[in-house]
């Protein structure tokens, strides 16, 4: 039997489209949350509506786990009957073990797993998930595509306003000074997934519009700068603040194509309910 070429594996930190969920070659590994003795798999037993409601109602914050090498070693014991190699695009390393847990995964199993650590989550794990297929639509090899897309995972950019900088504390993302920083002065800080993957603080201002109106300003800089076809807009369900910055980006930015989408559960446990993220891809 003639192989397929490539699966491309993922985790739930990625924002998966339409496309990506429906298409035959893309396989999504969740991470879990816990809540006490409770665990769920992120996007499968729990979606962010009921993650939201079992905060707000137990008043508990919950924690993240990467998904076991084990899990992996299952999905690409059944992947090598059908695939050459696989090509997995996972959240920075520097936040989550999930990409070690796939290395081992795959030496478990004996697959031909080509890594790439994304340094950041959600949409920049989508793009270049895109950009790989595209890829390989042109021929290339497994090897020459990972390659590439570790070069493109340095071209992300990323500026978050964090709904709960309590969440975003006690799952142990913020320094003890930053939070009571924000908690007492009530600062909005601007939080950015840098360029070595960690969560780093990038910017405080006074107000959730001056913020806003920083992340504008940012994105500005970088749209002169090179060349972006699109920016994503994250939120954790705040629909109508995001449909209204897309509307200042729509003013300002008249040719960009905008994106809307959801944070997933994962992320949504650690920056909040009304997280608030912009991210595009500098070409």
């Amino acid at each position: 039997m003639n192989k397929k070429k490539i699966a491309w594996i993922t985790d739930s930190t990625a924002f998966i489209t339409k496309e990506l969920a429906d298409h035959l070659d893309v396989y999504i590994v969740p991470l879990t949350i816990t809540f006490g003795d409770e665990s769920f798999e992120d996007g499968v037993e729990l979606q962010t509506n009921g993650l939201y409601e079992r905060i707000r109602s137990y008043k508990e914050i919950p924690k993240t786990s990467q998904p076991a090498a084990g899990r992996f070693a299952e999905l690409f014991e059944n992947l090598k009957e059908t695939y050459e190699s696989a090509i997995a695009i996972h959240i920075s390393g520097k936040l989550s073990g999930t990409i070690n847990s796939c290395l081992t995964g795959a030496e478990l199993a004996g697959f031909e797993v080509k890594a790439v650590d994304s340094r950041s989550m959600s949409y920049a794990i989508t793009t270049l998930i895109y950009k790989g297929m595209e890829m390989e639509r042109n021929g290339h090899s497994s090897q020459e595509i990972a390659e590439k897309l570790r070069v493109e995972a340095e071209k992300s950019e990323n500026y978050i306003l964090l709904g709960s900088l309590d969440q975003f504390y006690k799952g142990g993302r913020m320094s003890g000074t930053a939070y009571l920083l924000g908690s007492l002065l009530h600062i909005k800080p601007i939080i950015q997934i840098n360029s070595s993957g960690e969560f780093a603080l990038f910017d405080k201002v006074r107000s959730e519009k001056k913020a806003i109106k920083r992340m504008l300003e940012l994105f500005g800089e970088a749209y002169q700068k090179h060349s972006i076809s699109q920016v994503q807009i994250l939120h954790g369900n705040i629909q109508d603040k995001a449909e209204k910055l897309a509307e200042e980006f729509r003013v300002l930015f008249p040719n960009l194509d905008i994106f809307i989408g959801e944070i997933s559960s994962t992320i949504a446990v650690h920056s909040g309910e009304g997280t608030l993220a912009t991210m595009w891809h500098n070409e």
